[in-house]
């Protein structure tokens, strides 16, 4: 195979790819691209967002915070305890009850007394989704597959020195919707050395082993033989790098003597 048809083929592989994925711009400017369950990194480059910075010593964002929701009856009352990052069971003596390693939970009191603890979230499953024009991650939490129960929607606030919630409503059918106000929303504003050099390095060698194989299979050319079709890599793909390498030099040389 030549030179010119190596290069032929490595540039239609890379107008397929580029064709079928997604426009480099668009995916630059909104998507936060989750790392774990409290991390996200920025897909422009822009930073690391950490949600266990808005915790407060023990994890909570909110502890027993007052909801309003719809068709309250006369005496009843929804608390709210919700923890970023940090599972919490409550009641905390009662092993098995309703709320046990959650993210959220709702606490139903009627007439002062707590009659249900209901789970609203856990941090295992949980959804990233980052709007770019408002400057905003809405993280979505799960009990079963489907329908999330909570959607926190964290705004960027450099001006906003804590992190507070700033409203929550309960809605029939619908999830529960709470909206924070925090300086760590915004992108490395409470990092805390979130990507350390592990991490960094299994992100470059994930983002390497899929060049590789994307540009191997671009040059694999299939083979009959006596089991069948078999592909295997071109030599000169591999070697084409150290062939102009080589190459280059004694051409410049000679171009220098016949000049002289």
């Amino acid at each position: 195979m030549s030179l010119q048809t190596v290069f032929l083929t490595l540039l239609v592989c890379f107008q397929i790819s580029s064709f079928l994925s997604p426009h480099p711009n668009s995916a630059k400017k909104s998507g936060c691209f989750k790392i774990n369950n409290c991390k996200c990194i920025m897909k422009d480059g822009s930073g690391v967002i950490n949600l266990n910075a808005m915790g407060d010593a023990e994890g909570f964002l909110g502890h027993l915070k007052p909801v309003s929701a719809e068709n309250m009856p006369v005496g009843a009352e929804i608390l709210l305890s919700f923890s970023p990052c940090q599972p919490f069971s409550q009641p905390e003596d009662l092993t098995g009850a309703d709320c046990t390693n959650v993210a959220a939970c709702l606490i139903v009191r009627l007439n002062s007394y707590i009659s249900r603890y209901i789970t609203y979230g856990r941090h295992d499953g949980n959804e990233f989704h980052y709007n770019d024009t408002l400057k905003m991650l809405s993280v979505s939490y799960f009990v079963h597959a489907g329908q999330p129960l909570t959607v926190v929607h964290y705004h960027c606030n450099p001006n906003q020195s804590t992190s507070l919630i700033r409203d929550q409503k309960l809605r029939t059918g619908e999830p529960l919707q709470i909206w924070v106000e925090s300086h760590c929303a915004c992108p490395n504003a409470c990092a805390m050395g979130d990507l350390g050099l592990g991490t960094i390095f299994l992100i470059i060698l994930s983002l390497s082993a899929a060049a590789y194989f994307i540009l191997g299979s671009c040059a694999l050319r299939p083979f009959q033989s006596s089991s069948g079709v078999q592909i295997s890599p071109e030599h000169s793909v591999w070697c084409m790098i150290c062939y102009l390498c080589t190459e280059s030099r004694p051409a410049r040389r000679h171009y220098t003597e016949t000049a002289h």
